[in-house]
């Protein structure tokens, strides 16, 4: 697993993406997994949607409301969707493409690479096989 660089402190690696998103869709759903790093392993912890309808969400108001999962996390996973190309998906939709992710992350860690991993600072993150020693 590798480490971006550390973002800027005006921004991060995570709000580029979110305004580039919302830009390109004029809203969304974030679908995210919350995940626990430890030596070698990636452990997802939790999940959960929320709609964008904004541009005014930032990593810091995203980091404080993870704070609000009752665990400690080390990376977030993000899929974005939309309802039909622009706007968010249905609550509903949403759930039913959470637990597809879920379960795909279940199966092969290495599918967390097909979203947008970001660190608990907000910088890009990405998934590498484990070499044996």
């Amino acid at each position: 697993m590798s480490k971006s660089s550390a973002p800027t402190p005006a921004s991060s690696h995570f709000d580029e993406w979110v305004s580039d998103e919302f830009a390109r869709t004029e809203g969304f759903t974030a679908l995210v997994v919350l995940v626990a790093i430890r030596d070698l392993s990636v452990t997802p912890l939790r999940s959960t949607f929320f709609h964008i309808v904004g541009d005014d969400i930032d990593w810091t108001r995203v980091s404080a409301m993870f704070a609000g999962a009752g665990v400690g996390w080390d990376g977030a996973v993000f899929h974005a969707r939309s309802a039909g190309g622009a706007g968010p998906l249905s609550d509903e939709d949403a759930r039913a493409a959470l637990r597809v992710i879920e379960r795909e992350i279940m199966a092969d860690r290495m599918t967390i690479n097909d979203g947008h991993f970001f660190d608990n600072w907000g910088r890009r993150m990405k998934i590498e096989e484990a070499q044996p020693q």
